[in-house]
């Protein structure tokens, strides 16, 4: 009896083991399914979202969390999971949008004027911005929780629903505060009417634009540093007409400046939204269409920073990058207010000995070139990104990476007895070289992401450094250990003198190099830097770039001039440490 009790417990035990087996399975099974159901299902949305937006005049963004409290403008309900049109504004509830999308027209980037020759409101109804203020009673918009008051789409005018029927000009838009900078609808319907495109005409059609009318292109990289691109491009065609807002990953900038042919000469700027290399790649396109003959269309390019090092951005004044942290209205009005100013350009030739038969390498440079420790965590950190660009959204990460490059290459020193294998060249002179690890050709202020390289800790006298003077600033550095030093202001570059032509041959070995912050491994070459062209930018003079508050009593030669005279070759001053 005994045994046969123990065997009925044992036989109980197993099943209540496998019961609660069975059940834990279970719970851990049927979440997963459920996560990977709602992931499947998830993703079938977005792909059929993708193709609506495609397809569909808005510039639908769908989201599933609004930042703020937000009604579709078809049934006035509080949305959670819907979509939003930067372009005009308008927001539907995922289950109203194909009747937004049919109903609620976006704004016309090309159209006809008004019979008076008057451009019309056009205005949308709720989700007016915040501590925006009605034009005709001068209070607060949209402070109620449901869908009201209303906002031009062109001008950016609130008005109350109750305060409409009172408002002046009520069938007149002015396109508001930026109209210098928006390229109007009726002014591309007037182009397109023209039988003869000629410059003469553009001339004529832009007087009904205003006098001071300077349309501005907004060309914007979306990968560029800490991925604020997309951000901004819905912002930039919130203010602007669409057709003047371009996205680089999709349109090149050669493409996208075609639209200057099709305005005044010389009246339109160009803001590019990115690194230093963006920059660069603007302004190639530039050259092209100098190349193409369009020089009377050549833009003015100004600089919104965000990449990594913005070294050109910070010595054209516009700073050392950009989180937000002034609204996109503010850099619109510091582009208005912006001087011209001419910048050198130079074109880098590489040769590589042996190879007689191949082209050379030819390469624009803005910024600076450079041979040794700098161009190596360069080409670290370029390697990295190529392998996983994920990882690298955020410029403090960037330059985290950079640092640790930096400290690897203190304890390995890659670069040494870089005098052994390289010959030196100054407008046709051969110098002689201390031992050195680097060398670095500049034509900017700026480098190293904000470090002012020429003049270092600014104690010594210097010769100033100038944008258009059709010089190159030449230093040597000892090490990442001495690039560090000289960031910090704790130590001077070895100044090795200015020159309108450099030439470097490296004898022997792989070394790295970059231009710009493009790196890469070149094997025995000569290098040859001449002058190029001038491109011309735009400098923000009202606003001061990094370390100038505590410099601004210091002398004229403490600090780089934007623009300047041209001037006769210096000669190198003497090695300071």
């Amino acid at each position: 009896m005994c045994e046969e009790g123990d065997e009925v417990q044992d036989e109980c035990g197993s099943r209540e083991e496998w019961t609660l087996l069975f059940w834990t399975s279970l719970a851990v099974v049927i979440p997963v399914i459920i996560t990977l159901w709602c992931s499947a299902q998830r993703s079938k949305r977005k792909t059929h979202m993708k193709d609506f937006f495609r397809k569909s005049k808005h510039g639908w963004h769908y989201t599933d969390l609004f930042n703020k409290p937000t009604y579709c403008c078809v049934c006035s309900q509080h949305i959670l999971q819907g979509a939003f049109c930067d372009c005009c504004g308008v927001c539907a509830d995922e289950h109203c949008l194909r009747r937004a999308d049919q109903g609620l027209p976006c704004k016309e980037i090309m159209a006809p004027s008004g019979p008076d020759g008057a451009m019309e409101h056009r205005w949308v109804r709720g989700n007016v911005p915040l501590a925006s203020y009605c034009a005709v009673c001068k209070q607060q918009c949209g402070t109620q929780p449901k869908l009201c008051d209303f906002r031009c789409v062109w001008c950016q005018t609130t008005v109350h629903d109750d305060c409409m029927d009172s408002l002046a000009d009520m069938d007149h838009c002015d396109l508001g505060e930026f109209r210098s900078l928006i390229i109007p609808p009726h002014y591309l319907y007037c182009v397109n009417k023209l039988r003869r495109r000629h410059p003469d005409e553009y001339t004529k059609l832009a007087s009904s634009c205003g006098n001071a009318w300077t349309p501005v292109l907004v060309l914007a990289n979306t990968r560029s540093g800490n991925n604020m691109g997309e951000a901004l491009l819905g912002e930039f065609r919130t203010l602007l007409n669409p057709v003047q807002v371009f996205d680089l990953s999709e349109l090149s900038p050669s493409k996208a400046l075609q639209l200057c042919t099709l305005l005044p000469p010389g009246s339109v700027r160009v803001l590019v939204c990115g690194g230093d290399g963006t920059v660069g790649w603007t302004l190639d396109a530039i050259d092209t269409m100098k190349l193409k003959g369009q020089d009377l269309f050549i833009p003015r390019v100004t600089i919104l920073p965000l990449g990594t090092g913005n070294d050109l951005s910070n010595t054209l004044g516009w700073g050392a990058g950009y989180a937000g942290e002034i609204p996109v209205e503010q850099v619109l009005r510091n582009v208005l207010d912006a001087e011209v100013v001419k910048m050198d350009r130079w074109k880098v030739q590489v040769a590589s000995k042996g190879l007689y038969f191949r082209k050379p390498k030819v390469l624009s440079m803005n910024n600076y070139f450079s041979v040794g420790p700098d161009a190596l965590m360069a080409l670290n950190f370029h390697t990295h990104r190529e392998k996983t660009p994920s990882f690298f959204s955020s410029r403090i990460i960037n330059k985290a990476v950079y640092f640790l490059y930096g400290t690897k290459d203190c304890l390995v020193q890659e670069c040494k007895d870089l005098d052994k294998r390289i010959e030196y060249e100054l407008d046709g002179e051969r110098v002689a070289l201390p031992s050195l690890e680097g060398i670095i050709v500049c034509n900017i202020g700026y480098w190293g992401g904000g470090c002012r390289l020429w003049e270092g800790m600014g104690d010594e006298p210097c010769p100033p450094t100038q944008l258009d003077d059709g010089l190159l600033e030449v230093v040597g550095v000892f090490g990442s250990f001495h690039c560090a030093q000289i960031q910090v202001k704790l130590a001077n570059p070895l100044r090795l003198g200015q020159a309108h032509t450099v030439r470097l041959v490296l004898k022997s070995s792989k070394m790295p190099m970059q231009v710009d912050g493009e790196p890469w491994a070149q094997g025995p070459c000569t290098i040859t830097i001449t002058h190029k062209t001038q491109a011309l930018m735009l400098y923000h003079s009202a606003e001061q770039t990094d370390d100038d508050d505590d410099e601004s009593s210091t002398s004229e030669t403490e600090s780089p001039t934007p623009h300047g005279s041209p001037r006769s070759p210096r000669p190198a001053s003497g090695p300071t440490l």
